[in-house]
């Protein structure tokens, strides 16, 4: 049952030449009808499955995949993609592959332009990126789609038929999911979605969530809460907030939508006459040590280091073994508090 069939034995079993068998399984050439079905039905017969990892090998075809990155020196949150990065290195290295990652900083526009423009002066054979711009992202897809290049999205969602594969979260559900954890540790008051440095770049990621958690509180009755959103600006953040703190002495709970929750977990700790119950996202080093101390009281994990190892591997599986790329793949919502978080730090 485990024999591997060569040619040769196909060739026999068939009754037909080694070059013919050659020619049906490489779709080349031309082959009379009844050898056709002869091999055809020896092909189902063994289940015979092509070595393609071999035959890319022998063709010495160098699959290069270019990574589009948000600088992690300027934002954190990105950080472990560069592990995930390596992690996929690691496991192709044995293959034809070249994997090179590229920075742009997340702060400007055209930083991200130009660096597109550097990955298409490389001709690579597709490219995974993180579309934090919208009209830009589009553009350089479609830029990449007229020369043939692949494109795979991670972490923030657009919408395109260009593109081939996005890897995230279903953001809308997080927010769900972050409605239902402060539902179960407070029981009235105030309560404020807290959006940092919302800008065009982000708007769509941080309001789906804010629209996921509105939504949660929607379908419940009897509820007594107030829920507002508060937009924080830097490098006012932490003025502003204390200022909204005085002026809501209901305050009982808030909901951050970006990775910064430490900002307001420091401001609101130093509130000492109240508890307020903090939900953030990301196992980033400040967020955690906030966890530990139990000023934050759960993190939402959107495991970025996974997102950029999975959008790496989907590229390279269609490479190597011709498999179909899923549209979209969503992965869990990791709910972290002071008990399990050491299970997700590496």
């Amino acid at each position: 049952m485990n024999k591997k069939y060569t040619i040769k034995d196909i060739a026999k079993l068939a009754g037909v030449s080694k070059g013919t068998v050659d020619r049906v399984l490489h779709k080349r050439g031309k082959v009379s009808p009844l050898a056709l079905e002869k091999v055809n039905e020896v092909l189902n017969v063994i289940d015979y499955e092509p070595n393609l990892i071999a035959r890319n090998l022998k063709n010495n075809k160098i699959y290069h995949i270019c990574i589009l990155l948000p600088d992690p020196q300027i934002d954190p949150y990105w950080l472990p993609c560069i592990q995930g990065i390596k992690d996929a290195i690691q496991e192709f290295k044995a293959y034809n592959i070249r994997v090179e990652t590229f920075y742009f900083n997340p702060e400007k526009t055209k930083s991200f332009t130009n660096t597109n423009e550097t990955i298409i002066e490389k001709s690579p054979d597709a490219v995974l990126l993180a579309p934090l711009f919208h009209k830009e992202t589009l553009d350089a897809i479609k830029k990449y789609d007229s020369l043939n290049i692949i494109v795979n999205t991670f972490n923030n969602q657009v919408e395109s038929t260009l593109i081939k594969n996005f890897v995230g979260q279903d953001l809308f559900r997080s927010g769900r999911v972050a409605a239902k954890l402060l539902n179960t540790i407070i029981d009235k008051g105030q309560i404020a979605i807290i959006h940092i440095d919302e800008t065009y770049k982000n708007a769509i990621h941080m309001q789906e969530k804010e629209r996921g958690f509105r939504n949660y509180f929607s379908e419940k009755e009897n509820l007594d809460y107030k829920i507002t959103t508060l937009k924080l600006k830097s490098p006012n953040v932490e003025v502003t907030l204390k200022n909204f703190i005085n002026e809501n002495p209901d305050l009982s709970g808030v909901f951050i939508t970006t990775s910064r929750a430490y900002q307001i977990a420091k401001t609101i700790n130093e509130v000492k006459d109240r508890k307020i119950r903090i939900i953030g996202y990301d196992l980033i080093d400040e967020n955690v040590n906030n966890l530990n101390l139990g000023v934050i009281d759960f993190l939402i994990h959107q495991n970025q280091k996974r997102q950029a190892y999975l959008g790496i591997t989907y590229l390279v599986e269609h490479f190597l073994f011709h498999k179909e790329t899923p549209a979209v793949t969503l992965l869990p919502i990791d709910i972290i508090n002071s008990e399990n978080a050491d299970f997700y730090l590496e």
